[in-house]
Parts: structure tokens; sequence; C-alpha cells
């Protein structure tokens, strides 16, 4: 039997790309939750954000939410620009004032998390998406006939 790496790691892409957005998802879903609801340990070591307070709250929602859809593969690429879009905006109003470089700023979990959407956001969902789930019931033929989704 001849191994390939290449082959192998193509085999395993989808898998690999699918746990990747998963996690990132969780990961950054949990942040939201833990900042709204105090759970995780809360916003900060403990509590919650005060509703509404700019940007604090609105980063929160973004968390929960983009992170939730993320993990599910669900409008993907729009979450995960959002989600990216809010960690670029973290890292340079509330990190890097305090510091050049995110080893010094404590803006290291910032930079990845948009460094990582901005990622995701350019490869899609890939495997396992429930948004491609929902696209298979819902497409259409060439035709243009109406196509009735199956169980």
């Amino acid at each position: 039997m001849n191994f390939s790496p290449a082959l192998t790691l193509r085999t395993v892409r989808p898998l690999v790309q699918a746990a990747f957005r998963l996690v990132t998802g969780f990961l950054f879903a949990c942040h939201g939750a833990a900042s709204l609801f105090g759970v995780l340990g809360g916003a900060h070591g403990g509590g919650t954000v005060p509703i509404l307070q700019w940007p604090s709250w609105w980063a929160a929602v973004i968390e929960l939410a983009g992170g939730t859809l993320v993990a599910l593969g669900l409008y993907t690429r729009t979450a995960a620009i959002i989600c990216s879009g809010s960690m670029a905006y973290a890292y340079f109003n509330v990190h890097q004032p305090n510091a050049l470089l995110p080893v010094d700023n404590g803006g290291e979990p910032a930079v990845l998390f948009c460094w990582t959407f901005l990622l995701i956001a350019c490869l899609g969902p890939g495997a396992y998406a429930v948004g491609a789930l929902l696209k298979r019931g819902t497409t259409t033929p060439a035709d243009g006939a109406a196509r009735v989704p199956t169980a």
C-alpha cells in the first residue's frame, strides 16, 4: 500500500475544515454567552456587560450570534466577516492603544479570532454545514421547475 500524505490530507480536508469552523464558532459564542449571561466565568472574570453599552454589549451579541452561525455553518461567510471585523475593531480600539504588539497589549485572542474568521469567510463553511443541508432541499432543476424537498 502506497501512503501519500497529500492524498491523506486531501481526503480529510472537509472534516478538518468543518471541525475548525465548529470549534472556532463555539469558542467565540462562549465569549458572547459569558458577557451577556454571566456564565462560564462571566464578562472579564465576573458579571455581565450592561445592556446596550457601546461597544461591549454589541460585541457580545456579535460573538454569541456570529459564533453560533459560524459553528452551525449557516450564513457562514457573512457571519465570519462580521466577526472578523468586530475583532479588528476590538484590537485597534481596546488593545493597540496600550502597546504596539499583541504580545504586549493582551490582544492575541482578538488578532487570532480576526484572522481566523477572515480565513473562514474566504474558505466558506466546508462540509457538514447546516446551510448546505438547507440549500440541498430547496434547489431547483436547470429547467426552472420547483423541486419538492424529499425527506
